[in-house]
């Protein structure tokens, strides 16, 4: 009790100096407000940990994967005609041109093979593009249309949309320096760092943070050249741009400007409210002071610790206020009622006694205020436990703050002269009637929706559709929407199939007998050109591609593809069907499919066969894209079906078979947060409980 007479003694005799003390605090921290950031980076929208996290950049790492951005172009004019394959050059070129874009994958510059007229034996010999040449256009329409490669993926179905590509220099520092600080995060997790190896973490972190700062900079630099590039060619076309680049981008700049409209809205809201209640100009000042103080010390505590607020943090500043808000308004209530109630008493007295009768409740409110935050801490996302520890860092700094800024501001003004008057009705004692008289009927209804939450509760799903978080006039909607219904699907999700050495064995096995025919017709003319042209890396390389192994690859295509809430598939099937085109629609032997991968030139082969097969690691990829504006689309038993029936179809164990991606990240955020939630509760009420 001395430490809250001394409290006492300060806040009403010194009024003054405990202002001029806060107002010294308020303006340190405002140095910092410049240093407070928003962070939509992968890191912030994952689970902390997740090994899928990790398998997904070590697959990207292994198949080849840059940022990219995907722009639909809906000519107004036919799209394959020369104004606007010209109109496409344009675009392709002026995106070129930046200084961050490596590549443009388009129509314009992918093999024509149907066109050139190449067999499969001089396939290599005869690349024909749209850039090289002024092919027939109703051809090479018909030609982008019946490859599988380019359908859906740079052409819609109906031939009126086509893409682009846009493809980012890799930031190879950053990559490495998050390679290597995950690794030790991983470490450090099961506690097998010394001591220096936790100082280079840090070192490391500190370096990436910097890193990441400079490239979400770059890339809003980017994304900006890119709408402007774009804007210019919308009289020509219906444009919109899609990605996880310009989503990352586009949140940030979402949500920096709902911070400012919805604070605007809430602050006139909160001013209109204060007067309405006391009709009194002081009592809408102090909260607003109090308010403010509050937002600037957090905010700028935030900074200098260089605490990034995310997507789902981000709302901590309308939370703060509404405390503050809160807390005030108890005290001013407090003091008005101490006007009634003891009316003879001086300026000073009612607000010790505000301060006496308030301190406990306040203290009690703010203390499981805190408690339900913190409880957020068992999450295993980062920025939900950030959000937690944010909103207890608030709370406590409210709670400090105003104590200390309402009886110093208090203070400084006079007294009221005329009390307010009493409340024309009171409509607790209603309440009070209502609940004697209808007792049972009350209890009835409370059980009724008890039983109904139960049953609500079962019936509760972990899923929730990503386009539905943003409204129908953004460019993320719009883009992901057109991208979903023309282009074959938005959220990307890879398949990954290890091949097991006795699978091997027994598909080369099988092929060995169904291509000795083939084998002595070819062998002659090929042996000695492979040997001495590619030597015995890519023969060994070649030898992966049996038959028996490639029919199975198309058959695991067709399931995935036949699923309903999967759009495009792409693997190495596509290329496979291409190569059934180009023979004459006959099936390639063992050896065929070896002498075709040895003669597919390197620039190509880094783009249709990389993505999709690891010869070394013995894995397949099988790249989807899936229908995110889809209602059937139910994440957890598209993931759970697709698993079950790559083992029960093609006979491989359940370990051989993994997903990786956007969506299984996604999902696993939905289910954390489902499970994070019981948990806190569960810790909120025993905590509580225990208070």
């Amino acid at each position: 009790m001395k430490l809250f007479a001394v409290y006492l003694s300060l806040v009403l005799r010194y009024p003054r100096l405990v202002l001029a003390v806060v107002m010294l605090c308020v303006g340190g921290a405002a140095l910092s407000v410049g240093e407070f950031r928003l962070d939509a980076s992968a890191d912030s929208l994952v689970v902390e940990g997740d090994p899928d996290l990790a398998y997904s950049r070590e697959i990207n790492a292994r198949f080849g994967s840059s940022d990219f951005v995907f722009v639909a172009y809906t000519p107004r004019e036919p799209l394959f005609s020369e104004v606007v394959l010209n109109d496409l050059r344009t675009l392709r070129d002026a995106l070129l041109d930046l200084e961050r874009v490596s590549s443009v994958d388009s129509i314009l510059s992918v093999p024509l093979f149907k066109v050139a007229g190449a067999s499969l034996s001089d396939v290599a010999d005869n690349i024909l593009t749209l850039d090289d040449a002024s092919p027939d256009l109703v051809e090479v329409e018909a030609d982008l249309l019946s490859n599988e490669a380019y359908r859906n993926v740079l052409l819609s179905t109906d031939g009126e949309t086509t893409a682009l590509v846009v493809n980012f220099t890799p930031n190879e520092e950053l990559e490495s320096l998050l390679a290597e600080r995950d690794a030790l995060r991983l470490r450090d997790r099961q506690d097998e760092l010394d001591a220096v190896e936790q100082e280079h973490l840090k070192t490391l972190s500190r370096r990436h943070t910097a890193l990441q700062k400079q490239a979400a900079a770059e890339l809003h630099e980017d994304i900006g050249s890119i709408r402007a590039i774009l804007k210019r060619h919308g009289g020509m076309a219906e444009i919109h741009m899609g990605g996880v680049p310009m989503i990352a981008d586009d949140l940030v700049s979402y949500v920096k400007r709902d911070l400012v409209s919805f604070g605007s809205v809430m602050l006139l809201f909160v001013i209109a409210a204060l007067w309405l209640f006391f009709r009194n100009w002081r009592f809408v000042l102090i909260p607003l002071v109090c308010s403010a103080s509050i937002l600037v010390l957090v905010t700028g505590l935030l900074g200098l610790l260089d605490w990034p607020v995310t997507v789902i943090s981000s709302n901590f500043m309308s939370l703060l206020l509404i405390i503050t808000i809160s807390l005030t308004v108890h005290l001013i209530v407090r003091y008005r009622e101490l006007q009634l109630e003891r009316p003879d008493e001086s300026h000073a007295e009612r607000l010790h006694l505000v301060l006496r009768s308030m301190i406990v409740p306040c203290t009690y409110t703010s203390l499981t205020t805190m408690v339900a935050f913190a409880s957020l801490a068992v999450s295993d996302i980062p920025p939900v436990v950030d959000f937690g520890w944010m909103m207890v860092l608030g709370v406590f700094t409210a709670f400090v703050a105003t104590f200390l800024l309402f009886p110093a501001l208090m203070s400084l003004f006079r007294e009221l002269k005329v009390a307010p008057a009493g409340r024309a009705m009171d409509i607790t004692p209603l309440i009070g009637r209502f609940t004697e008289r209808h007792g049972r009927s009350i209890l009835a209804v409370a059980l009724l929706l008890s039983l109904v939450t139960v049953v609500g509760i079962g019936k509760l799903q972990v899923e929730n559709s990503f386009i539905s978080y943003f409204d129908e006039d953004t460019d993320i909607y719009q883009g992901m929407v057109a991208i979903d219904t023309r282009m074959g699907g938005t959220t990307p999700l890879d398949v990954i199939v290890t091949m097991s050495p006795a699978q091997d064995t027994e598909v080369a096995g099988s092929s060995i007998g169904s291509a000795a025919g083939a084998a002595d017709e070819w062998e002659d003319e090929w042996e000695d050109e492979w040997d001495e042209e590619w030597g015995d890396e890519s023969a060994s390389e070649a030898e992966w591609f049996t038959s028996d192994k490639m029919r199975t690859i198309s058959r695991m295509h067709d399931f995935l593809d036949e699923l309903p809430q999967t759009g495009k598939v792409l693997s190495l099937a596509t290329l496979l069907d291409l190569a059934y085109q180009l023979n004459g629609e006959r099936e390639l032997n063992s050896l065929e499919l070896g002498i075709l991968y040895s003669r597919i030139p390197l620039e190509y082969r880094e783009t249709l066969l990389k993505p999709y097969v690891s010869v070394t690691d013995d894995q397949l990829r099988f790249s989807i894209r899936v229908l995110e504006s889809d209602p059937s689309l139910r994440r957890g038993e598209l993931m759970d079906t697709i698993r079950e029936g790559m083992v029960e179809e093609f006979g491989l164990e359940p370990e051989q078979v993994r997903l990786s991606g956007m969506l299984v990240l996604y999902n696993n955020m939905l289910e954390s947060l489902y499970a994070s939630q019981i948990e806190t509760i569960g810790m909120v009420m025993g905590v509580i409980f225990l208070m």
